[in-house]
């Protein structure tokens, strides 16, 4: 599947009220900007919801893999999910069912999907790719789903386990031919399918043999993603040696620090947010322990939360001191290299 068809898929997503929508977002952004001062006339167009926070992997530096949550975790109802979309269908583009865990294994992740894709939303998701039997990329094909992320880290066992701890690289390739085959066979013009490295240190050797993979795959793009480290002061044996791909840069002082030089402005906070499992409203995918939670959908709709004391007060400090928000200060907009 070609790019210029994954984008003629989204264009025909958009309506007359989602185009207004996004030209009210857009345009509210830059006079925030400008303005030094949070002005919103839109509404989200792109929102992230976590389907569940369970995950089969342990992976370092994701607090799923770690089971290092301090916010509750479980599995997104699918009733409320429903309630949610029904609200806000009208003028959101973009859904992204994902945030932290393994999608796949909400007891009905195809079921969510389909529910949005009915709703004229375009759904994305990301998956380590352990659950693609034929069974389930057949239901995946089925779902409507217009994007699919699959992490793959490395193109041998060794390397590949090195990050993704607890994984298996033939899953992963199986999983990815039984899904591309299928779409072949049947004549599917989706879901995109896409091939996710997180590059690190033990695997940045491997970037041009995960083209090639793709490439002998049939997968539609690789993108290469640089790692979020925690503690990385000090250095980290995950960061890569490729400057490239590290999000952080060794100092005259001997520690390292982020490379994003973190301006005054972020475009998310605008465009988008995240809703986790069971209905809390967070700012980005960056704040995954929920620390910033500026509502609940539970108790209100996003249109509130949105408008919010508490959302523009967040947008607020973002556009005078961005690097006094704890989430913000490791963040990395714009870190991913497309290939």
């Amino acid at each position: 599947m070609k790019t210029w068809q994954d984008t003629l898929n989204l264009l025909q997503r958009l309506t007359f009220r989602k185009t207004w929508n996004i030209a009210k977002t857009l345009s509210s952004y830059y006079v925030s900007r400008f303005l030094r001062k949070p002005i919103h006339w839109g509404l989200p167009y792109s929102i992230s919801i976590e389907p569940t926070t369970a995950c089969n992997l342990r992976c370092p530096e994701c607090p799923s893999g770690l089971r290092a949550f301090t916010r509750s975790t479980g599995v997104l109802d699918k009733t409320f999910y429903e309630k949610i979309i029904d609200e806000l269908s009208e003028y959101v583009l973009y859904l992204t069912l994902y945030f932290q865990g393994e999608p796949y294994l909400h007891p009905h992740f195809f079921d969510l999907v389909q529910y949005a894709s009915q709703k004229k939303i375009y759904t994305a998701t990301s998956t380590n790719a352990h659950f693609l039997h034929e069974k389930n990329a057949q239901k995946t094909l089925d779902s409507g789903l217009d994007k699919l992320i699959i992490s793959i880290d490395g193109t041998t066992q060794e390397t590949y386990e090195q990050y993704r701890i607890g994984g298996n690289l033939k899953k992963v390739i199986q999983g990815t031919e039984n899904l591309l085959n299928l779409r072949k066979k049947g004549n599917y013009r989706k879901p995109y399918t896409i091939f996710q490295f997180l590059v690190v240190k033990p695997n940045e050797h491997q970037i041009k043999d995960i083209k090639q993979l793709a490439k002998n795959l049939g997968v539609d793009k690789v993108v290469f993603k640089t790692a979020q480290i925690y503690d990385y002061e000090n250095g980290s044996p995950l960061m890569p040696t490729q400057s490239k791909y590290s999000r952080y840069a060794l100092q005259a002082n001997g520690k390292y620090a982020i490379k994003n030089p973190l301006l005054n402005q972020c475009w998310r906070m605008w465009q988008g947010c995240v809703i986790t499992w069971d209905g809390k409203v967070v700012p980005c995918c960056f704040d995954k322990d929920a620390t910033h939670q500026l509502g609940s959908l539970k108790e209100r709709t996003l249109q509130e939360i949105w408008q919010s004391e508490a959302y523009q007060s967040f947008r607020q400090k973002l556009l005078i001191a961005r690097k006094e928000i704890d989430i913000c200060r490791n963040c990395t907009e714009g870190t991913k290299v497309w290939v």
